[in-house]
């Protein structure tokens, strides 16, 4: 479990990037393995999401998930919400609602966790590189502004995900990008004649076009398996038929 620097300043939140650890799945779910989507055993992924909403917020009846789809889709839950009722589909949630735990779920992708310290507004978000080429990041962001958020009080936190170092793409992918924007060319770089690309310098590249000055970057590599996390292309690498999913969760107190 790794806690924001910067978003731990705040006493009226919690929150955490968890790892792999401190759970009870077996095998190539071991062992805090988060994702309902996953071919995990389901008591095991409940027993999990139990551990974490302990840790999080004993009180809570549960944590909120969304059935993610790599979009640029988001929910937001204020008190007129019916929560148990809902299904949430799309990659981001943002509440202001107390007591209860947003969550969103990642194998490589980045969780960003955002709080604003005046209206004490939070999100979890969800960001693949289609969802972050989506600017779902933006778009969450500029919701939270017409709910009267503003960028000078508001703390992002970009959780672990994959590195520049291990996230090798293909060309019609750097295409993709540069597209969007020539000045995208600077998030890749060439090792050994093969491209990289660094997911979590696009995320706060973004976040910095919005005037966010506090941004933290948790510089966890989830390919990398020394960190404890899982990982979608390491398990794909080892030709694992599915792979868990980590958890990052933010709730106001």
């Amino acid at each position: 479990m790794i806690k924001s620097k910067k978003l731990n300043r705040f006493q009226n939140i919690n929150h955490a990037f968890f790892n792999r650890i401190g759970g009870k799945s077996t095998g190539i779910f071991k062992s805090l393995n988060c994702g309902p989507g996953s071919a995990d055993k389901k008591k095991n992924i409940l027993k999990n999401l139990t551990i974490v909403k302990k840790i999080i917020s004993p009180k809570s009846k549960k944590i909120i998930l969304l059935n993610q789809i790599h979009s640029n889709k988001f929910y937001f839950i204020d008190k007129n919400s019916k929560i148990l009722r809902n299904k949430f589909e799309g990659d981001a949630l943002i509440t202001n609602r107390a007591n209860l735990p947003i969550a969103v779920l990642t194998a490589d992708c980045a969780p960003i966790l955002i709080h604003d310290e005046k209206t004490k507004m939070i999100a979890a978000i969800h960001a693949g590189w289609k969802g972050a080429y989506k600017d779902i990041v933006i778009k969450v962001i500029n919701f939270m502004i017409k709910k009267g958020c503003s960028t000078k009080n508001i703390t992002a936190a970009i959780g672990p995900c994959i590195s520049v170092n291990s996230y090798e793409v293909k060309e019609d992918f750097i295409k993709r990008f540069t597209k969007k924007n020539k000045k995208n060319r600077f998030f890749f770089k060439k090792i050994n004649n093969q491209n990289y690309f660094s997911l979590n310098k696009y995320i706060q590249s973004q976040l910095k076009a919005l005037n966010i000055k506090k941004i933290d970057i948790i510089n966890k590599d989830t390919f990398n398996p020394k960190n404890n996390f899982f990982s979608a292309r390491r398990s794909i690498g080892r030709k694992e038929n599915d792979y868990g999913r980590n958890i990052s969760v933010i709730m106001i107190n």
